[in-house]
């Protein structure tokens, strides 16, 4: 297989990212949930400019799910049925993609894609059912990586508490894991100083035998506590989190495992494509074109996690894959694993400054032009910040046949005023095609070259 280093160290290179982190446009101004039973639960609708549409699910999961939860003040995302499980709505269907990290406290802090979308229809929109607003004896995970793992805090009076306890244990963890749908208790501990919670305290004193439904449930008329009582915290299974770092994208990098609160890397012995597509396929970016050994996206830090990996492929999840146990190694992080994946995206001009000439861009593994067709004046602007080469630019438009052999990958981008990355950008689906004609291609000469 060809490598990617070559495309891969020149965008780092760069003093940008193929993919940043976007912040949503401002004309994505206001979220609803539509024909549920309750207010917490149904089709996802987003208002566009003034304009109402449902949202496209082919992108849609559950990391997504619960930040539209909690900003909408429903708890967390209990589950995503398939597009269409509340009906199908009316008006357009909105294509963009979020790529949210689930610890977001609004969709509007979420990356978010259009370009290359396929057209969606109304047959798949997108849903979701939240776990609804608190109440009393409800509880959740602060301070963590993710939802599932954090200090404990619980819903008393209309209030969130701090629960303190002086024998804090695994059973205890289990049932706030439980209660929480975040699967088995991974550890239980005290909060380090600098993390304690401020506010009012809402328990105090807490036993639990592991079996019971939520803490209210546990015995918590204890007699005086003889020990120190300190704040509690829980990590549970489901705040295990995939990453790729350091990549020049969400879709590349080196691979990055949270385990018990704690990011750490993979090494690479007998690191293949196998357990490279379970990777990619974790984090909705298609399938692996390259599985990097060597740090070739540079060495982390910290623990390495997992060793001697071998997936079949089919795994749902790269701790699922066999594997030594959890930091078990014998490896140093020179040996750190990386992808490159399908979903991967990159941008260029061709011309030897980097900042003019014909228009490419790289999916799946290749390099493809954009066609020229109703791309508007605002794309050649976004190309040239995207490529640092200045806030400007100008399509240049031959007006003369001249016969090549080019493919392309995209056709009738149009960005717009409210669109602040190409990636952003509305345009026909992803398909690489040919064409022979150089008044196709898109030429762009930046004002920062």
């Amino acid at each position: 297989m060809l490598s990617l280093w070559p495309l891969l160290h020149l965008l780092r290179e760069r003093e940008h990212k193929s993919l940043p982190s976007i912040l949503l446009c401002p004309q994505f101004t206001g979220f609803s949930l539509v024909n549920g039973s309750t207010a917490c639960m149904g089709r996802v609708e987003m208002e566009v400019q003034g304009t109402w549409g449902t949202l496209c699910a082919s992108r849609w999961d559950l990391l997504d799910a619960h930040v539209l939860c909690h900003h909408l003040g429903c708890g967390f995302a209990v589950s995503v049925p398939e597009g269409g499980h509340f009906g199908r709505g009316t008006g357009p269907v909105w294509s963009d993609s979020f790529h949210c990290e689930g610890t977001e406290a609004s969709l509007d802090q979420c990356p978010v894609t259009a370009l290359g979308a396929s057209p969606c229809s109304h047959e798949n929109d997108a849903a979701v059912i939240c776990s609804g607003p608190p109440h009393n004896a409800s509880l959740r995970l602060v301070g963590g990586g993710s939802r599932c793992d954090g200090r404990v805090e619980i819903f008393q009076r209309g209030t969130w508490g701090r629960v303190l306890d002086d024998q804090w244990d695994m059973e205890d963890a289990s049932v706030v894991c439980r209660q929480l749908r975040c699967g088995e208790a991974e550890a239980a501990y005290t909060v380090p100083r600098a993390k304690r919670g401020t506010g009012p305290v809402g328990l105090r004193g807490v036993r639990c035998a592991g079996h019971e439904a939520s803490l209210s449930l546990c015995n918590t008329s204890l007699p005086e506590a003889t020990g120190i009582m300190e704040d509690v915290g829980a990590v549970c299974q489901g705040s295990r989190q995939v990453r790729l770092v350091d990549g020049a994208g969400r879709c590349a990098g080196r691979v990055e495992i949270y385990y018990r609160g704690q990011w750490g890397t993979v090494c690479d012995d007998a690191w293949d494509t196998a357990d490279a597509n379970v990777v990619c396929r974790q984090l909705s970016c298609g399938w692996a074109v390259e599985a990097a050994g060597s740090a070739r996206f540079g060495e982390g830090s910290g623990h390495i996690w997992l060793d001697g990996v071998n997936c079949s492929g089919d795994e749902t999840a790269l701790w699922n894959c066999s594997a030594e146990a959890w930091g078990q190694h014998d490896c140093g992080h020179k040996e750190d694993a990386g992808v490159v994946c399908s979903e991967f995206m990159a941008l260029r001009l061709e011309n030897s400054d980097g900042c003019s000439g014909r228009l490419q861009v790289f999916y799946n593994g290749t390099w493809g032009s954009v066609g020229s067709n109703s791309m508007t004046p605002h794309t050649a602007s976004l190309v040239c910040k995207e490529l640092g080469c200045g806030d400007g630019g100008t399509r240049e438009i031959s007006i003369f046949y001249g016969r090549v052999n080019g493919t392309a990958w995209l056709d009738h981008v149009q960005c717009g005023e409210s669109n602040s990355s190409f990636w952003q950008c509305p345009s026909d689906p992803w398909e690489l095609q040919s064409y022979d004609d150089v008044r196709d291609e898109a030429n762009i000469t930046c004002n920062g070259k």
